[in-house]
């Protein structure tokens, strides 16, 4: 029999929905997709710039709920040896040099593998919100349709921008790796025009539906979770 320690959310003054950083806890063996949830949950995934974060914390706000940012996880396990070569396996490498001696799908499987290694910590902090009768939605690039269906048992949409120039006005303000305006043109080429059509390929694959924009996204979510 497994025993997991549970971290029940506090609601923060005034009704308004907490920003979770999620803390590290040991993977469980006793995950399954088929546990049952008491209140109404719903992921988010897609390229980066997208609204994965605004659309969570817009949802958590008109539902009195909880946006769990599983993002911030990485930060918190990359003293993880089991972890750490995931999380920092972007920021040890020139980028520039990655970029162009890396063809599209290899930077695409790279990414995939990535996921693959951090979901592991991704599931355990899903499972500790099992027990929260309230709404919470879970936000992560790395949460990827194929991952979703083999272990989770509730919706999610997956987020791929809506055009490359607002892709790269938004990675320009919040830079997700290079500091140089060449690197930034790269990274949001490659969220654009790369990594979103696989999203979008995966998540047709999978039965999850695709939108361009977080605010295209929050009736068909805020139906899901009501």
């Amino acid at each position: 029999m497994c025993t997991l320690q549970w971290i029940i959310p506090q609601k923060c003054a005034l009704g308004a929905a907490k920003r979770v950083s999620p803390t590290p806890l040991r993977d469980s063996l006793c995950y399954y997709k088929n546990m049952n949830h008491k209140g109404k949950r719903l992921f988010i995934t897609g390229i980066p710039t997208s609204g994965k974060s605004y659309l969570a914390q817009k949802l958590a706000n008109k539902l009195d709920g909880f946006a769990v940012l599983l993002d911030d996880l990485r930060k918190k396990i990359s003293a993880d040896e089991k972890y750490k070569k995931w999380t920092d396996f972007y920021f040890d490498k020139d980028e520039e040099k990655y970029f162009l001696q890396n063809s599209p799908e290899g930077r695409w499987q790279d990414f995939v593998l990535q996921s693959e290694g951090l979901w592991p910590a991704f599931k355990t902090e899903i499972k500790k919100y099992q027990d929260e009768p309230r709404p919470v939605i879970f936000e992560c690039v790395n949460l990827l349709p194929h991952l979703a269906k083999r272990s989770l048992n509730f919706p999610g949409i997956v987020l791929i921008g809506k055009s490359y120039e607002e892709t790269l006005d938004r990675n320009r303000k919040g830079p997700r790796w290079g500091t140089t305006q060449r690197q930034q043109e790269m990274e949001a080429k490659n969220f654009f025009f790369e990594e979103g059509p696989l999203f979008k390929k995966e998540a047709i694959k999978y039965g999850y539906p695709v939108f361009e924009t977080a605010d295209e996204a929050f009736n068909y979510c805020l139906e899901k979770l009501s």
